[in-house]
């Protein structure tokens, strides 16, 4: 299985995703780039001869299957690369991250309506109450929110998308091993219990170093179609962020606060220099250019389904599926999920359409 070579690969520390991506190219194969000999490694131009060295010391201790074992008992699940489900726009940034490990259901989430929201970890009253205002005017919508589960405005983001009905995506800069801040604990469980998902694209074992928080920026902006940020300090890590947006291309939006607040100096900035100002729900929708579809999830709250009949309305949502993409998804046993696809017809909450494909009744 192709999967445990990546998995291999992103468990070797100080491996980053730049030469993984070298080699992989190279080969067009993950299993060769990962049995690779030195002298073939030694033909690829521009890749880190210390770094090679390195890649190839740590392999030899290597044991690939153990490696994926212990990913696979914290049931955490893999994205790859090569898979045909990696997110596109991330895979448009210049250095993607080769594995993405994640909990919750991702495949819920419409990435093709990712806003990233960033922002200050001590946010104002003034920062808070005007992201609450932008996001209750999203609420309900097919809109995705992500953003990086740290303290402040990304909390808040995570929490408001959830009480809005929005699906949210946590981008952590550590493995699963972790939950950094410890506060978020259950927000965490909130997102990965039917609201979401949390992705990383650090092995579980992998701690939050400082270093790694602003590489995981770049996957926050490079998920989403546009950040907009809520508060910034002149230096902080909504600012790298939002200048990691602009170099990938992407929408930056700015909400504006109060002239005499140190954490509004790089909104400012970002302002003078061609950012979206943001005062209301619908500047956000003006400048990305979209068209939102409210989401009809009266099974959300409906009394007369089951858990597991929520949890294939929820795979089914954004998109109609057919029978093994909700087996994948939902883990549901054939036999059962069977009965709840015909139990859910006749309740009216879903039919079959063209191509065996299950899809929500709105």
């Amino acid at each position: 299985m192709n999967t445990k070579y990546w998995v291999a690969l992103s468990s070797i520390e100080s491996l980053d995703s730049i030469f993984i991506q070298k080699i992989y190219e190279y080969f067009g194969d993950i299993e060769r780039a990962y049995n690779a000999s030195k002298t073939e490694l030694s033909n690829i131009e521009g890749l880190s001869v210390k770094k090679t060295e390195y890649f190839l010391e740590n392999r030899a201790k290597q044991n690939i299957d153990e490696i994926y074992d212990e990913v696979e008992k914290r049931g955490i699940k893999v994205l790859t690369f090569d898979d045909e489900r990696y997110p596109k726009m991330l895979k448009e940034i210049s250095n993607p991250p080769m594995v993405l490990y994640y909990k919750g259901d991702l495949f819920s989430c419409n990435l093709d309506k990712t806003l990233a929201v960033v922002g200050s970890r001590r946010a104002s009253f003034n920062g808070k109450e005007s992201l609450k205002k932008i996001l209750n005017g999203l609420g309900g919508t097919d809109i995705c929110i992500v953003s990086g589960l740290a303290s402040g405005i990304d909390t808040l983001s995570h929490q408001l998308a959830i009480d809005n009905n929005l699906k949210t995506i946590g981008v952590i800069a550590s493995g699963f091993d972790f939950t950094y801040p410890a506060s978020n604990k259950k927000l965490y469980e909130d997102i990965i219990n039917g609201n979401g998902a949390i992705v990383t694209e650090y092995y579980p074992t992998f701690e939050p170093l400082k270093y790694r928080f602003p590489q995981r920026n770049r996957i926050i902006s490079g998920l989403s179609y546009g950040t907009l940020v809520v508060e910034a300090a002149l230096k902080s890590g909504a600012l790298i962020t939002a200048n990691v947006a602009l170099e990938q291309g992407r929408e930056l939006m700015c909400i504006p606060g109060l002239i005499t607040n140190p954490n509004t100096e790089g909104i400012y900035k970002l302002l003078k220099t061609g950012a979206s100002l943001i005062t209301e729900s619908e500047d956000v929708l003006n400048a990305l250019n979209w068209e939102i579809i409210k989401n009809n999830d009266n099974f959300e709250e409906s009394d007369d389904l089951s858990i597991d009949e929520k949890k294939i309305l929820y795979t089914i949502n954004i998109e109609p599926k057919n029978f093994d993409e909700i087996q994948n998804e939902t883990n549901i046993p054939t036999d059962n999920l069977l009965v709840m696809l015909t139990t859910l017809e006749l309740k009216g909450k879903l039919e079959q359409i063209v191509g065996d494909r299950y899809a929500i009744i709105r």
